[in-house]
């Protein structure tokens, strides 16, 4: 689905801080950080990824996102462990820019509330089109 501009898959979930996920069949979640992210940001230049084993809560900073603009922070955008980490983002960060929602992805998470957190993400038309409103809103200085 576009929506001003931007590609916003509607079976995607996604977090306020630009980051999406995917259920996958096998219950895991894959992540990465939105379109919107990636044209806000420009080329990624620089990936810090977290480790494969770590434990994470939903909204925290597991890792940096370096782009021509700036340094961004990733946040999980779900709880749990994380199983496995994109290693073809080492070789080629800009997958993020090329493919966020495919090859560009960051992390693999074993969710532990996935239910419950669902519920906090953005997800459906009308609130991907309201979600895209309120980060233009705030990409402009506005809140």
């Amino acid at each position: 689905m576009e929506i001003q501009g931007y590609n916003m898959p509607e079976d995607l979930y996604y977090h306020v801080d630009d980051s999406w996920i995917k259920i996958e069949s096998d219950g895991t979640v894959r992540v990465g950080m939105d379109d919107f992210y990636q044209k806000q940001a420009g080329d990624t230049t620089y990936v810090d990824l977290p480790f494969e084993g770590d434990s994470v809560s939903q909204g925290e900073t597991c890792g940096k996102i370096q782009s021509s603009k700036w340094v961004g922070k990733f946040v999980s955008p779900i709880s749990g462990e994380i199983i496995e980490v994109n290693s073809e983002l080492e070789n080629d960060c800009r997958l993020i820019n090329k493919d966020p929602y495919n090859a560009g992805w960051i992390i693999k998470i074993k969710p532990t509330n996935l239910e419950e957190e669902l519920k906090t993400l953005v997800h459906g038309p009308d609130a991907l089109k309201k979600f895209i409103d309120d980060q233009n809103a705030k990409a402009k200085g506005g809140e």
